[in-house]
């Protein structure tokens, strides 16, 4: 009964949150590598006898959001290099979930400060993807 009042008491500590996103940057990472490993052989198996012409450069300079529209039908369909993008695009959302839990852990820990700079970073992350600066 002692035991289970102090388990009570226990406040979500510091320590807790570094072992989450430990765990999320750790798991984000083995299940983006796995994906893309998928989709590299079911790509293999379905293009083994193509010949490219790595010659000519061909720009797809598209919006973010057709890509990814057209990463995710890829996937429903299983093509291999949709589910390459795929994994990608979970390598590049780690950090960016990361980003959002450390925005959880200063609004419980009520440190408004680094709430804004978390928003502002994450503003930034936005506005980067939506309008392509990243590129």
């Amino acid at each position: 009964m002692e035991k289970s009042n102090s388990m009570q008491n226990e406040k979500f500590g510091e320590k807790d949150f570094q072992n989450i996103v430990g765990n999320l940057l750790r798991y984000g990472v083995w299940t983006s590598l796995a994906v893309a490993f998928i989709g590299g052989l079911v790509y293999l198996m379905g293009h083994s006898a193509d010949i490219e012409n790595y010659s000519v450069f061909h720009e797809n300079d598209r919006n973010i959001f057709e890509v990814v529209s057209d990463v995710y039908n890829g996937v429903i369909q299983w093509k291999g290099e949709s589910l390459i993008f795929f994994g990608i695009i979970l390598l590049f959302l780690t950090p960016v979930f990361r980003v959002l839990l450390s925005l959880f852990s200063f609004l419980l820990e009520k440190d408004y400060l680094y709430v804004v700079i978390t928003l502002i970073v994450i503003l930034i992350i936005l506005i980067s993807v939506s309008f392509g600066f990243s590129h």
